[in-house]
């Protein structure tokens, strides 16, 4: 299936803004089973600099600088990507929780592919007993990683409520917990904090959902703008496979990656800062649309 995939952000200033700096991670990194092509940045005012670097994780990052003076701004991001069709990972064997966590501790892969980063905690999702306890009951140690995952994504599926006044951007894991309440990224750093807290390797995506859904399949959450879930390393057979707590679905045909790392911060679509003593209003728009 081949997608169009359109992410336009209007920032608009309450007063004249003389400088701003911004970090933007729209453009999709390399994944398996995804093929990108056509990919168009565009940023009104125009930008003084403009640069781009990968890393330090599966990330694909672009810093601009405005240096004139302006009241907004719009930064435009399209391209097509093409998913291809991979083989159904919850059918293959896996290992058993207790042997993961073994082969994550003694692995030697340091890349940003490798389990090594994805164990500890970050500066979003910090280690919590509580969370830790409470996911520990769905990651027993003789069950299937694959399994034990997929358990953890449906408990978090049944028992919290998606809800987008519940939490803030930079709401602790804890808090969204105790709520029950809370948006896609609240759902993946919960079950990162709780995969991590059982010794299990688990990072936070940022990508996108189809718009539309197919004939006759129902609508996911999360579709209006960028969406997030979890990637657990299942060993070095199977490698990262895709969860998706808010939906309860492994992420796959419908789900487009756009960078990997620990947490949100490592991966939010855009960040920045300006000179001014303005206030700012953010509006996003996203759209994916099937091309064939």
């Amino acid at each position: 299936m081949k997608f169009a995939v359109r992410h336009v952000t209007d920032v608009r200033y309450t007063s004249i803004v003389q400088l701003a700096r911004f970090n933007l991670r729209l453009r999709p990194a390399p994944w398996p089973g995804q093929e990108l092509a056509d990919y168009r940045l565009t940023v009104q005012p125009r930008p003084a600099t403009l640069t781009s670097e990968t890393g330090p994780y599966l990330v694909n990052n672009c810093r601009l600088t405005l240096a004139e003076p302006t009241r907004q701004l719009r930064i435009e991001s399209a391209f097509t990507v093409r998913k291809l069709a991979l083989r159904d990972p919850i059918i293959v064997p896996a290992l058993s929780v207790s042997l993961l966590r073994k082969d994550a501790l003694i692995s030697r892969d340091l890349s940003e592919y490798g389990p090594s980063s994805y164990l500890f905690p970050s500066r979003m999702i910090p280690l919590d007993a509580e969370i830790s306890r409470w996911a520990d009951e769905y990651l027993q140690g003789e069950c299937l990683i694959t399994d034990a995952a997929t358990a953890l994504m449906g408990a978090i599926y049944r028992q919290f409520r998606f809800d987008t006044k519940a939490t803030e951007t930079d709401t602790p894991p804890i808090e969204a917990f105790h709520q029950r309440r809370g948006v896609c990224q609240d759902f993946a750093q919960i079950m990162i904090a709780g995969l991590r807290g059982n010794g299990i390797p688990a990072a936070y995506v940022s990508g996108y959902l189809r718009t539309l859904p197919p004939p006759g399949a129902a609508a996911l959450i999360g579709v209006d703008a960028t969406h997030a879930w979890v990637n657990v390393w299942c060993g070095h057979d199977l490698g990262w496979i895709g969860f998706d707590p808010t939906n309860n679905v492994i992420a796959q045909g419908d789900h487009i990656f756009t960078a990997m790392g620990r947490d949100y911060a490592d991966v939010a679509p855009i960040d920045g800062v300006f000179l001014g003593n303005s206030g700012q209003t953010l509006r996003v728009s996203v759209d994916v649309t099937p091309m064939e």
